[in-house]
This record gives structure tokens, sequence and C-alpha cells, in this order.
């Protein structure tokens, strides 16, 4: 039996623009993410239901591809006879856990300091909390991993894709190659490897070294057409991997001739590379220049060392 992958466009207000949920209908009527918990959002995901004859009462489980709010965040109208299903680690996330939360500002506000980010408590406590402004307050009814089938829909493969985010997974539908891969690939931009704060007693998973080996397995796999989180539908995957490692291979080049001329903490560094765009999104520039810092420690081609507390970085 062939399933219908239904894709609805919800509107988020971030500069991604529209985030995609996906209806599957087999043995269980199954959303794949949902969007962001606005107005707006929720609107757009009622009409688009009712346009394919289904309201929320249809929907038995939600499966979610990662825990980031234009993902999750209507999951607050669905009603308690709805399954969320994800990865473990979206449950702190999406419960919105206060312990969790001070946890992350715990970790933030040293590492921010150690990257020579010079940010007050205050701004690090407001970066952490702005994260959750369009999310939920929900919880993981079932946990799924590597290599689990989507229940339901059992000739869905489930992966886990980390990088985007730790508690990232997509799905393989092995019988036609389809392939539901939340913000793993995207055409219209690069997704970002985000830093998260590390289970306690870990270290900090090192995101865009997690996010290049997921898209090399990408290259592996039988998949036909990759529905995304965002943006178009993808049919020629290869070559979009190959262009997004181009572009990472030529900004650590960047950054390495930087580092060439003259020692750096990664602050200075984010300031060379996104001059106009660190002051409105340091997170986000920030986590792509701490990720290609990680790459360039990896490959020996620089080191780090410490002066007061401060990384500084050099090429070797």
């Amino acid at each position: 039996m062939k399933e219908d992958i239904i894709q609805l466009s919800i509107p988020t207000p971030f500069a991604v623009g529209d985030v995609y949920a996906y209806v599957l209908k087999g043995e269980a009527v199954t959303l794949v993410d949902c969007g962001p918990m606005t107005e707006e959002a929720e609107h757009a995901f009622v009409t688009q239901l009712k346009e394919h004859r289904l309201s929320i009462d249809d929907i038995d489980q939600v499966v979610l591809t990662h825990h980031h709010a234009d993902h999750v965040g209507l999951l607050n109208l669905m009603k308690p006879h709805v399954r969320v299903i994800g990865h473990q680690l979206n449950e702190p996330y999406i419960s919105q856990d206060p312990v969790f939360k001070q946890r992350q500002v715990d970790f933030m506000i040293p590492f921010f300091q150690q990257l020579g980010v010079p940010l007050r408590q205050n701004e690090c406590e407001k970066m952490v909390k702005q994260s959750y402004t369009y999310s939920c307050t929900s919880h993981v009814d079932e946990i799924i991993k590597e290599g689990d089938r989507l229940s339901g829909h059992e000739h869905f493969f489930v992966m886990e894709t980390p990088g985007h985010a730790q508690s990232h997974l997509s799905f393989l539908d092995e019988r036609t190659g389809n392939f539901i891969g939340g913000d793993l690939l995207l055409t219209t931009i690069s997704s970002n490897p985000l830093m998260e704060a590390p289970d306690e007693g870990e270290e900090r998973q090192k995101s865009l070294l997690q996010y290049k080996a997921s898209l090399n397995r990408l290259l592996r796999l039988p998949i036909k057409t990759i529905y995304p989180g965002h943006g178009q539908l993808i049919t020629s995957h290869h070559e979009l991997i190959e262009e997004r490692f181009k572009k990472q291979e030529k900004r650590a080049n960047t950054m390495y001739q930087l580092l060439k001329q003259k020692e750096m903490t990664a602050f200075h560094l984010c300031r060379k590379l996104f001059p106009v765009m660190y002051e409105e999104a340091l997170f986000l520039t920030m986590s792509e220049t701490v990720g290609q810092l990680d790459v360039l420690l990896e490959a020996g081609r620089i080191e780090e060392m410490q002066k007061d507390g401060i990384v500084y970085y050099r090429a070797n």
C-alpha cells in the first residue's frame, strides 16, 4: 500500500520562514513535527488539516524530528490522547524542565566567558530562555532510537542524525526511498550545528563534526526524495551535500588563514566571520564558529591555549 505524505506549511516568526509538518496515514494517523506556538501557526495548521478532511482529533501520534520550538510548539494543541514520540533528549526541552533550564544557563555562562564573549550573566539567562519562547509544555510518551521502526508505519526506519540538534532523528521509508529529514539537510540555508549543554559530567558534543558524519551517512542511503523541515523537497541530495561540504571547508580555511595572522579567541573570530550578524544572532554565529574550531582542532591544523581563563587559538 502506497502511503501518501501530506505536507502542511506552517508560518514561523523566525528568519527561516515556514516550517513543514507531515501527516502520514497508515495504521495510525501520524503527524511528524508541528510548528511554533503562535496564533498564526495554529490557524494555518487547523485550516490545512481541514483541507485534507482531518482535524486535530484525528491525529493519533506526533513524531518529533527534534526539540526546537518551530517543530514542537503546537504540541500544546494536542489532546491528551495524542502520543508524543521522539528521542529521549527531547523531554527536558519540551517539558521546559526548570532544573534543566538552569543547567543550560550554568553551562553557557562559563563557556561563553572562556570563548571570550563579553556577556553578562543576565544576558546569558535571557538567551537560554528566548529559545523556549514559541515552544510547548509537553512530554515524550514513547522513546525511539537508531534502528527502531515507526509505530503504525513499520516500513519507516528510525535514524539518529545529530548535529543540528542532539535530539535529531530522521526517518527512511525503505520501500519508496522517501526520507523525512527534519532540519538535517535544507535547500534554502545551511543547517546550523547548535551548541548544547551536555549531560552532567559529560563533555560538550562537537556539533559540526556530528553534523558532517550525519550528512555522510545520507550519501550511502538509497534516498529518492527528502522531505525537509523547511524549503523545497530535495531530489538530488548528493549534489547538495557536496555543496554544503565545500562551503564548510571554505569557512574553515578562512578561519585558518585568520589564525595564521595572529592568535584569537572564538569571539574575535566570530566577529570577523559574521561582522553584521553576530550582534543580533550571537548564539547561532558562535555555534558556527565553535563548530569550525572543533573541525580545525580535530584535523590538527590549530591548537588552543588558555590565558586568564580565556581560550585562544592559533594556527599550527
